[in-house]
Parts: C-alpha cells; structure tokens; sequence
C-alpha cells in the first residue's frame, strides 16, 4: 500500500552567486507532496521507466527488481549478471536503449571481477521480456581494474545519436585520472553495441585510450543529457569539498587530482584551484553533499522548474535544485532536507520527479505539485 506523508516545502529566500559577485537571485520554494511508493529495497542504486509503466530498479548487492503497479515485486528479475559485491562497487545503473520499443534491449553497469584480480566497472545489456532479461551480453569491461572498492561511476546515458557514454570513477588511486591510458577517471564514448567511434577526440593518439572522451574526473556519479539534445552534463564527488557540475566536451581534462577545490580528509590542500588548459566547473560544492543521480526537468507538472537540474545528496541527505542560465549558476534550493541519502533522482513519463534513497532499507519516493492526487496518474 502507499504510504504518504507530504512535505510542503517552506518558503525561502537563498542568494545563489551567479558568476558575479555583485548579482544575487532570489529563490522561492514551490509546494509539493512527496509520497513514498515503494520500500523494502536493498541499496538500490537506479532506476528506469518503461513504456508499459512497470518501474526497474536496480539494487547494488546485485539484483534487479520490478515495480508494477506500485507493488514491488518480491522475486528479482532472472537473467541478470553476477556483480563483484566490494565496497561501493555492485549493481549500479540501467538505461533503455532508445530504440527499447523496438529492440527491448535494456542496459546495466556493474562491478566485474578481472582476470588478473581486483574489480572493474562493466556494461552489459539483454532483451527485457515478460518480467525476465534474455540473452545477457557483456558490452565492455572498462580498462579500470583496482583492488579499492570505491569510486566505481558507472551512469551511462545516450545523446540522441545514439551514442552511449560512461562514467568510470578514478577508483580510489586519484593520479590514474591523468594517465590517457587508463580508463579509470574518464568518461567513455561508445556505439550502443560497445564498439569505438572513429570520432572520438583520441583515436590514433599514442598518449590515449581511443574509448576516452574526456578525462581527470574522480567519481562521477551522475550524468544527463541537456535539453538542448547535444550536451552531456555530470556532476562528480570531490574529497572534503569541491563536489563539481561540469558540461562535459570532447578530449578536456577536467582536472583532477591537479585542480580542486576540495581538500584531503584529513586537511591540507589538494592541488590547486585553477591551471592552464583545465576546464573549470560549472559550479561546485563545499563543504561536499556527496551528489549521485542527476536529471534535467523537462516535464510539465512543475512548469516553473522546466529546465532545472536535480541532483540527489548523499552526505547532504537533500535533492539540489540547481538553475542555470546558459553556463551560469543563477539559483540553488534544497529539498527534502534531512530527510535521506537520495541515490538517484529521475523526472517520470508523468513529469514527477522520482527520488531512490541509500539505505538497507531503501524506498522509491515521488515528488508530485501541492493539491495533485498522483494516486491518479495523468
């Protein structure tokens, strides 16, 4: 059964800077419920609507599961792969390819033992029929082996050419971020069947993987494609501080461990804050919220957040509502304050925003405007 408890969100005022020291926006709150649908999940990490309503979710002890109807399924889906269960690493995200109606090809990234031994970050994907995954194939085993278990990545999203990009975290050894040989801190660019394309920014590079399209990233835990249908957008964790968004651009180097603005656990500067020839944040955190899933608003439940990036906080246990105007910060507001590690945040078929929280006892929460009774779906 549904469990509902609303929050409505109490008005503020916060100044958010905006690239000018001297201009300041005012911010607003919206009203909205917030109703949990679903809980019981283990860690879940991601999530993906399908056309028919049902819900996939998956879990990082290394299952998938199944949302119809608002009902959690009590058996895992069959057919997915077996996950290298380490630290952070497990089941991690699930995409549909946009071709799902057609193909049902639905894919998953997950931490995969190598064969020289440590962990790796993978992609594999299978047809996705009657409750089941058929014909799981392996689409590549990142070149990111490490005995750490942390700073994995491994969000995946499409651009619309069909093109699949990968995130893959610097696996907790912070200096493989700047070897162009090494796929650990870098964002892949692929064919959705894991082949290379021949345009990426280092093909026949001697210095590069050819599967890299940007590089010096720590552990970007989330990524979305811009509503204007050509950008990638993500957002990283940096250690004590210095969490980042950043528009990712073909054969940049975003940094780290040389340019930072965060700090190591235990004090002392990282590096420094600006260099010649890095590509600079869009915007940063500190102290850090520890973000992870992200998503651009283009429904049309919440109008006046058309365009918005949500982000979920981990450490911060808040959703980040963030406004740009072009490549300019010009509002930010928390939601949910308090309330839970969020993991991932999703916008629905139904333009509600869809929230995972982080917990052995995790839930599927909603996020519909004040007065809808989204029990009634549109």
């Amino acid at each position: 059964m549904t469990i509902r408890s609303i929050f409505l969100a109490a008005a503020m005022l916060l100044l958010s800077a905006c690239g000018n020291a001297d201009t300041n926006t005012t911010v607003t709150s919206l009203k909205f419920n917030s109703e949990t649908l679903v809980s019981g999940l283990e860690h879940p990490w991601s999530l993906a609507f399908l056309p028919d309503g049902e819900i996939l979710v998956t879990e990082r002890p290394g299952r998938l599961r199944r949302i119809v109807n608002d009902q959690l399924d009590e058996n895992p889906v069959s057919g997915a792969p077996k996950v290298a269960v380490h630290g952070q690493g497990g089941m991690l995200d699930i995409l549909l390819h946009p071709a799902f109606v057609q193909n049902r090809l639905v894919y998953l990234s997950y931490a995969l033992p190598c064969p020289e031994g440590g962990n790796t970050t993978a992609v594999g994907r299978g047809e996705y029929r009657d409750g089941a995954l058929h014909n799981f194939k392996q689409v590549i085993a990142s070149r990111a082996c490490g005995d750490k278990g942390q700073h994995y990545a491994g969000r995946m999203v499409f651009d619309q050419q069909g093109y699949l990009y990968l995130s893959i975290g610097d696996r907790g050894e912070r200096d493989r971020a700047q070897n162009g040989k090494d796929h650990a801190g870098s964002i892949l660019r692929l064919h959705d069947d894991g082949r290379i394309p021949q345009d990426n920014p280092f093909v026949d590079n001697a210095d590069f993987d050819n599967a890299i399209w940007s590089h010096g990233h720590r552990n970007p835990q989330g990524m979305a494609l811009h509503p204007d249908g050509k950008q990638i957008w993500l957002h990283e964790h940096g250690p004590r501080g210095g969490d980042e968004i950043n528009r990712v651009l073909p054969g940049r180097n975003y940094g780290w461990p040389l340019v930072t603005f965060g700090r190591e656990y235990y004090g002392p500067k990282i590096g420094v804050t600006e260099m010649a020839g890095i590509e600079m944040p869009l915007k940063q955190w500190t102290p850090s919220i520890a973000p992870s899933g992200m998503a651009f608003y283009q429904g049309d439940a919440f109008p006046q957040w058309r365009g918005d990036i949500f982000v979920g906080a981990l450490a911060g246990q808040h959703v980040a509502r963030v406004r740009f105007d072009g490549l300019t910060e010009i509002e930010e507001e928390k939601l949910l304050d308090g309330v839970a590690r969020f993991r991932d945040v999703r916008v629905g078929p139904d333009g509600f925003i869809y929230l995972l929280t982080d917990a052995p006892n995790g839930a599927l929460m909603r996020l519909t405007p004040a007065g809808t009774d989204s029990a009634v779906k549109p």
